[in-house]
């Protein structure tokens, strides 16, 4: 009886941590950020694309089955569109087909890089209900090949540029448009622009590609939109699977045929799928969503230390996006044998497309399938293929900026890390800049997102507007945000803040435990070193207490003397705690300005 008692304790007491850790499992605040207006011509950028997307850059791995004339016409287009552009920019063409304009701002330290592909996928105009290279506009959509995947993207981009160019407008450090022609195909021109930033000495504090989009209904038990900034991508493979048997003529089969090993070896395939790795994207993607999902799905997410299961479950069930976040995906998409019914084929082959995890391999994904399969019979060979990226950050600059101009551009939309699941040109520019985002700039349905590489595909007009405004946005915001310089003391029982003078910090000299804010307009924002108790003093404006601890300052700073009257010294500083002895001393703050 005791252990029964025992047992019914224990289990109320599991019962109590995972009821109790799901209702502490509260949103975070998001960061508020004024929106900015940002004047868009809706007609004049529609014509744009519309002018785009009728020339056929159509992709392909033979040089001979491209149209090269219609590539030339599109780079040629983009010089007519967009004068301001192409005044203000230096041009290089750069590969088969890629463009790289660089746009010189008021510093060349910190720059940022805006990417786009113009090449699409091929498109059979008798599966279209609308031509797909005419770019008709029906039903308030722009119908046409690329229009999603990535012309709209380029468009957003060129628009934004050659509006800001126009108002007199120079960006606070060196902005690089860099538009590649081969992505489709994983071509030469991204690694070859990359290339040529290195011989520049340029590294990219910064970088923008496409990828995430802001979505709705795609995590269980959320209904908030969220804007799915992707920080890494995954790998990806062609594998194939041959299996070997005895060939001859079909009307005396062996027991044992090429067809039905590869046959079996595709089911094991299939019964036994990658197993569930809960990658850092995400995590933080379950942690962020999770806290804004109904309280079923809170106890699972607040509780993954028991309910991992569970999750992976959900995620098998569910297919799709959500079950390509959590493991290495295989996609069946080749077979062949005989080219004759009455043919009993020597070798049967199937050809997979790998989408890898971050934390494996293709070589790990090679080995993993020759052990699922446990066929000596079937050999799993790559073909080609690329490994995971590195995952990049989701605090400091470069992060801010982003997650700022969505902030403005759409507000009340989550903002949220996740693995993007598809490949991109972005890859490449890792091994430059640790700052490497996959962000399309624009809401996407699911039956939207589904058109990418499909029929049919095409763009609301409706988003058009919003797309350019976000990307001027992300133009307008220095890669090193403004924020006003903060004198800071600590007196006994009060922390004093002040608003002195206007400069550019790094916020990613700041702690972890610091939350660095910046300054919209007349509005400053910072997070002074306080405790508990703080309250305003001699006309300084007191800001809620935190924590925070030593701020790095090697570079050219600014020190803000509280000693006697408030004053602002600059000058050369050596690294030094940010608050120093018991009374009002000295605040340091890393400046670029």
């Amino acid at each position: 009886m005791t252990a029964v008692w025992i047992l019914i304790i224990a289990i109320a007491a599991f019962l109590a941590v995972i009821v109790a850790r799901a209702c502490m499992f509260k949103p975070v605040s998001d960061k508020k950020v004024e929106a900015d207006s940002f004047s868009v011509d809706t007609k004049s950028a529609t014509e744009h694309l519309r002018q785009m997307v009728r020339l056929k850059t159509v992709s392909n791995v033979e040089e001979s089955q491209v149209d090269l004339g219609e590539f030339e016409k599109f780079r040629a287009l983009l010089r007519t569109l967009y004068p301001h552009v192409y005044t203000a920019c230096e041009y290089t063409e750069i590969g088969r087909h890629g463009m790289l304009l660089k746009w010189p701002g008021h510093s060349a330290e910190r720059p940022s890089v805006l990417m786009a592909h113009y090449d699409v996928v091929p498109a059979d105009p008798a599966e279209w209900d609308e031509p797909p290279f005419e770019g008709v506009v029906k039903g308030g959509e722009l119908w046409g090949r690329g229009t999603l995947d990535t012309k709209g993207t380029l468009m957003g981009v060129m628009e934004a540029a050659e509006s800001l160019i126009a108002r007199g407008f120079m960006p606070q450090n060196d902005v690089y448009f860099a538009f590649g022609g081969d992505e489709e195909v994983m071509g030469g021109d991204a690694p070859a622009i990359v290339q040529e930033l290195e011989r520049w000495g340029v590294r990219p504090a910064f970088v923008l590609d496409e990828g995430g989009a802001i979505v709705e209904k795609v995590f269980p038990g959320v209904d908030q939109p969220a804007a799915l900034i992707g920080i890494a991508e995954k790998g990806s493979a062609f594998l194939d699977l041959t299996a070997v048997g005895k060939g001859g003529h079909a009307s005396a089969p062996p027991a044992r045929q090429s067809v039905g090993v590869l046959a079996r070896a595709l089911d094991r395939i299939a019964s036994h799928p990658m197993p569930f790795v809960l990658t850092p994207p995400a995590r933080e993607l379950f942690d962020l969503m999770g806290r804004h999902s109904s309280f079923v799905y809170k106890l699972i997410f607040a509780n993954l230390w028991c309910f991992r299961p569970a999750l992976d479950l959900i995620c098998k069930k569910s297919g799709g996006e959500l079950n390509a976040l959590v493991r290495t995906t295989c996609a069946l998409t080749r077979l062949s044998g005989a080219e004759a019914y009455n043919v009993l084929p020597n070798q049967s082959r199937a050809g997979i497309n790998a989408r890898v995890i971050c934390g494996e391999s293709i070589e790990s994904v090679r080995q993993r399938l020759e052990r699922t399969i446990g066929d000596p019979d079937v050999r799993v060979t790559v073909v080609e293929g690329n490994d995971p990226s590195p995952i990049s950050p989701t605090s400091g600059e470069p992060w801010e900026r982003l997650s700022a101009a969505i902030r403005q551009t759409y507000p009340g939309v989550l903002v949220a890390p996740y693995l993007m699941l598809a490949c991109s040109d972005s890859r490449h520019y890792c091994r430059i800049c640790p700052n490497v985002y996959r962000f399309s700039g624009m809401p996407l349905s699911k039956e939207q997102r589904g058109m990418i590489h499909n029929r049919n595909e095409r763009i609301p007009l409706s988003l058009i507007p919003d797309t350019v405004a976000f990307f001027g946005r992300v133009l307008e915001l220095p890669a090193v945000l403004p924020v006003t310089a903060i004198a800071c003391g600590l007196s006994g029982r009060m922390c004093a803040c002040a608003c002195e003078h206007l400069c550019r910090i790094s916020v990613t000299d700041m702690p972890l435990d610091c939350d660095p804010f910046y300054v919209r307009g007349a509005t400053a924002y910072s997070t002074p070193p306080c405790i508990r108790k703080s309250r305003a003093r001699r006309g300084l404006t007191a800001l809620p207490p935190t924590r925070c601890g030593y701020m790095p300052a090697e570079q050219r700073g600014i020190v803000v003397n509280l000693k006697g009257d408030l004053k602002a010294e600059y000058g050369p500083v050596s690294p030094q705690p940010f608050l120093r002895g018991d009374g009002f001393e000295e605040c340091v703050l890393r400046s670029v300005s």
